[in-house]
């Protein structure tokens, strides 16, 4: 099966001090370098910078989803237990359907690096015809944990109705059940 439809990727980045300029959004990119590197099929980067702000999350999370059209939305940052972290409240409340194992799954695959895995929020939800991960803010911890979630996501995407993505030979393999 191949896809005709490119895919639209949201990237999400929540960090204050990034969307101040005070310095680069470094996370971001590494979002986008991971799927450059490791998607076959046509996809098309939908990127947004914002605060940690529970407000502009949420909003920016449903015009990704219902606006943009985006299959996927990943977002970095906000998954910590500092007061201002928000991303999965967020999440939480633009979704119809959680899906905890992504959250679960990333964390015990940071524990394998930090100790410090324990405090991270991260979690997974279904808005409409969208999947909405959440990531950790640093690029090494980011590409640690897609290489964990990435083979669910491309038949998580198909079960929801979105286009069929497909991986280049050095990218996790997606599973797919044998029909």
């Amino acid at each position: 099966m191949s896809q005709t439809k490119t895919a639209r990727i949201g990237i999400l980045t929540s960090s204050d001090r990034a969307s101040a300029g005070v310095y680069e959004d470094k996370s971001g990119k590494a979002i986008e370098d991971v799927f450059n590197e490791w998607l076959s099929s046509p996809w098309e980067k939908v990127y947004r910078l914002i605060p940690d702000d529970r407000a502009t999350i949420e909003k920016t999370l449903v015009e990704l989803c219902d606006a943009e059209g985006c299959c996927l939305v990943v977002t970095t940052g906000g998954t910590g237990p500092a007061p201002r972290d928000v991303t999965p409240e967020a999440t939480e409340a633009v979704c119809q359907k959680m899906m905890p194992g992504f959250g679960e799954l990333m964390r015990a695959t940071s524990l394998k690096f930090v100790p410090t895995a324990i405090l991270s929020r991260q979690t997974a939800g279904i808005r409409g015809a969208s999947l909405i991960v959440n990531l950790p803010g640093k690029p090494k911890s980011i590409r640690e944990c897609l290489e964990a979630v990435f083979p669910a996501i491309p038949y998580c995407i198909d079960l929801i109705g979105g286009p069929f993505l497909e991986a280049k030979p050095e990218a996790p393999k997606p599973f797919r059940p044998k029909a």
